[in-house]
C-alpha cells in the first residue's frame, strides 16, 4: 500500500493456528510456523516488499542482497512479536524476561502526579509494557490514543483467548471530542500514549527528517503534547533473543508549546532505535513518501 490504512494483514483461521501452537507446542514451536508465513509474504506482498526493501537499502544503506534477506527477516520478526504479544495476553507472562533502562524517568513521572504523555511508535512490542509494569510496582493507567479501523473478527477472536488489557482506548473521531477524553484523562493522572509515526491521507502532518529523509508525521500527537502541560517521553518495547525484552524511556528535551522541537527530539530518539534494532520497524507503506 502506498500509504497505512489503519487495518493489518491476517485473518482469523491464521491467528487460530498460532494460538493452536502456542498452547500445545510452545511459543518457540509457534516460530517455526513463521518460517512459511514470512516466505508467502516475501514472495506475494509486491508492494510492501518494495517499501521495506527501501528502508533497508536507501535509509540504512544495506547492500542489495543483505537488504533482500532483511525483508524476509523483518516479516519473520513481526509475526514474532505479534505471538509474544499473544502468548503473554494468553497468561504465559512467567515465560518471558525483561530489563528497563530509564525506569527512573518513568517513577518521577508518576511522583508529580500530573498525569503525562508517551509518544511510542510501531517498532517493537509497545502492547506488551502494561504486563511487565506491574513488575516495578508503576500502578498508573495507561490510554490508548488510536482508531477503530481493525478487522472486528480478528479482534473478537483475541478477546476470547487472552486476559482483559488493563489499557483504555481513546478513540479519534471527527468531532475532536477525543481531546476532552485526553484532558480528562491526564485531570486523574493518568498517562495518554500516542504513536507518532502514521497518519492518514487527509489529516495534517509535520515534516522531519529520519534516517537522512524528510517524511511526514501525524501533527495531532505533538500539538496536543507540546501543549498540555504534563511531562512528554519517548517509550520503547524492543524485542531482544531468547523470550526477552528491553523497555525504553527518553525524556523529551523540548520546550512547552514548540510542536517543532518535540518532533524533532522524537525523530531523533526513534531513529537511534530503529540503528539498533532494524528488523523492528513495521511500517510497510511508502513512509519516505
Amino acid at each position: 500500500m502506498s500509504q497505512w490504512d489503519g487495518k493489518s494483514k491476517g485473518t482469523v483461521l491464521g491467528y487460530k493456528i498460532f494460538v493452536f501452537c502456542i498452547k500445545k507446542l510452545g511459543i518457540k514451536a509457534a516460530y517455526t510456523v513463521l518460517v512459511f508465513v514470512a516466505f508467502y509474504y516475501f514472495i506475494f506482498l509486491k508492494e510492501s516488499n518494495k517499501q521495506i526493501f527501501y528502508y533497508f537499502h536507501e535509509r540504512l544503506n544495506y547492500s542489495y542482497f543483505k537488504a533482500k534477506l532483511m525483508v524476509f527477516k523483518s516479516y519473520f520478526t513481526f509475526g514474532q512479536t505479534i505471538i509474544d504479544k499473544t502468548a503473554i495476553s494468553a497468561g504465559l507472562r512467567k515465560k518471558f524476561t525483561y530489563e528497563f533502562d530509564g525506569i527512573d524517568i518513568l517513577k518521577e513521572l508518576q511522583a508529580q502526579k500530573k498525569g503525562g504523555v508517551l509518544i511510542s511508535a510501531h517498532i517493537g512490542n509497545f502492547e506488551i509494557a502494561e504486563h511487565f509494569f506491574g513488575d516495578i510496582n508503576f500502578d498508573c493507567q495507561i490510554n490508548l490514543v488510536t482508531t477503530d479501523r481493525e478487522h472486528s473478527a480478528i479482534k473478537q477472536y483475541l478477546d476470547s483467548v487472552t486476559q482483559k488489557s488493563s489499557i483504555k482506548f481513546i478513540l479519534i473521531k471527527d468531532d475532536l471530542s477525543h481531546i476532552y477524553e485526553i484532558n480528562g484523562a491526564l485531570a486523574n493522572n493518568e498517562l495518554v500514549c500516542f504513536t507518532g509515526d502514521r497518519y492518514f491521507e487527509g489529516t495534517k502532518v509535520m515534516r522531519e527528517t529520519l534516517l537522512g529523509k524528510e517524511a511526514s508525521f501525524p501533527s495531532g500527537p505533538f500539538l496536543i503534547a507540546s501543549r498540555l502541560n504534563v511531562p512528554v517521553v519517548f517509550v520503547y518495547v524492543m524485542k531482544e533473543a531468547n523470550l526477552h525484552y528491553h523497555l525504553y524511556t527518553r525524556q523529551s528535551n523540548a520546550k512547552h508549546r514548540d510542536e517543532k522541537a518535540l518532533l524533532k527530539s522524537y525523530t531523533e530518539s526513534l531513529e537511534s532505535m530503529l540503528k539498533k534494532y532494524p528488523l523492528q520497524w513495521f511500517n510497510y507503506f511508502d513512509f519516505w513518501k
